[in-house]
């Protein structure tokens, strides 16, 4: 991405797009009461809470009643349905895992199969979005998950952080052009999850060869453990290769969260924050995923940028656009064009 010397000028700069992921599929009711939705009820009442607040993008998983991550696409089928005619404006989008919980204490944390998630493009009523991961990955959330923040939680448990461990993101090549295709020919756009600048760099090379023809809207994973560590100078470094035509927001874990936040909103950028992502605030107090998106609220006021409601969201992330040809697509993306044969140099547009 480009910046101008006036690019951190609010006035020009796109409103901000908040997105939450409330529902936290990593913790258990118990760990977090006061915040952690079972019943579907609750569930939909959170997103209805959460857009309220100022978030416009819902970052769904599902929970079954007993609290466990829900496996089950009718479920999501359900919350999809019940979010969308409380809060119709709100963009849904279901995390590409679905559910990447253990059923229990001794079993494995990973994500369903790749046909199992394949199926997330046949959910009825059909999402926004749904994230998608490039590449293999490791998945190690116990990596910068300190001791002193779990205490007293689920994922004190030793099989738990085992199984946490040992997680990997399954993202072969074949399986991402399947379930890009798979989507797209539903209506639904991918959100792509990156983990890295390699995740970024393959990225472009489906666009290039037209695995993908749609817009680019990026969240860049600063969580360590595989990915990307939360470090200031890998987000620029992601930022700065970024295309200038795509949306990137950030994403990163317990105290890293307000300060990627806060950077991400500076530059023009976006925030994520939610239970998922982080259940303490700077003082190592308990903060609700509400009280995180109006925290975001107050850093974007401050900054003098204007929250994005739910058609402007829309409009910024440019859901239900689709593009005819490679060539379109790199041109509404911001980034150059493909190399004409026997050209030399950097391809430029006239």
């Amino acid at each position: 991405m480009q910046f101008f010397d006036d690019s951190l000028h609010p006035e020009n700069q796109d409103k901000v797009v908040i997105t939450v992921a409330p529902y936290g599929p990593e913790w258990m009711p118990a760990d977090f009461p006061e915040d952690i939705p079972v019943t579907m009820d609750e569930q939909v009442q959170k997103a209805v809470d959460c857009y309220e607040a100022g978030a416009t993008v819902l970052h769904l998983h599902v929970r079954e009643l007993d609290g466990t991550g829900s496996k089950r696409l009718s479920k999501f089928n359900e919350l999809i349905a019940g979010v969308r005619e409380a809060v119709p404006e709100m963009i849904i989008q279901v995390g590409g895992s679905i559910s990447f919980a253990p059923e229990g204490e001794g079993e494995a944390a990973k994500w369903l199969s790749d046909d199992t998630r394949h199926m997330l493009a046949e959910l009825t009523p059909k999402p926004d979005q749904v994230t998608v991961a490039i590449n293999t990955t490791q998945m190690n959330i116990m990596e910068l998950l300190y001791p002193e923040y779990l205490e007293g939680t689920s994922l004190a448990n030793p099989a738990y952080q085992a199984a946490y461990s040992e997680m990997t993101v399954p993202a072969g090549p074949a399986w991402v052009e399947e379930h890009l295709r798979r989507l797209t020919a539903n209506g639904i756009q991918p959100h792509f999850q990156l983990t890295g600048m390699h995740a970024l760099e393959t990225l472009e090379r489906l666009v290039r060869k037209g695995a993908y023809k749609g817009p680019l809207n990026l969240t860049w994973i600063g969580i360590g453990g595989g990915f990307d560590g939360p470090n200031p100078f890998n987000f620029m470094n992601f930022v700065h290769r970024a295309p200038d035509g795509a949306t990137v927001t950030a994403e990163s874990l317990l105290k890293n969260v307000l300060p990627f936040n806060m950077m991400a909103m500076a530059m023009g950028l976006h925030p994520r924050c939610g239970i998922e992502d982080t259940i303490v605030g700077q003082h190592g107090q308990r903060m609700t995923s509400v009280e995180q998106i109006q925290q975001c609220v107050r850093v974007a006021h401050e900054l003098g940028r204007e929250v994005a409601n739910g058609k402007e969201a829309r409009e910024i992330y440019r859901i239900g656009v689709q593009y005819a040809s490679i060539e379109e697509t790199l041109l509404a993306n911001g980034m150059s064009p493909n190399r004409r044969a026997g050209q030399k140099g950097v391809p430029q547009r006239a």
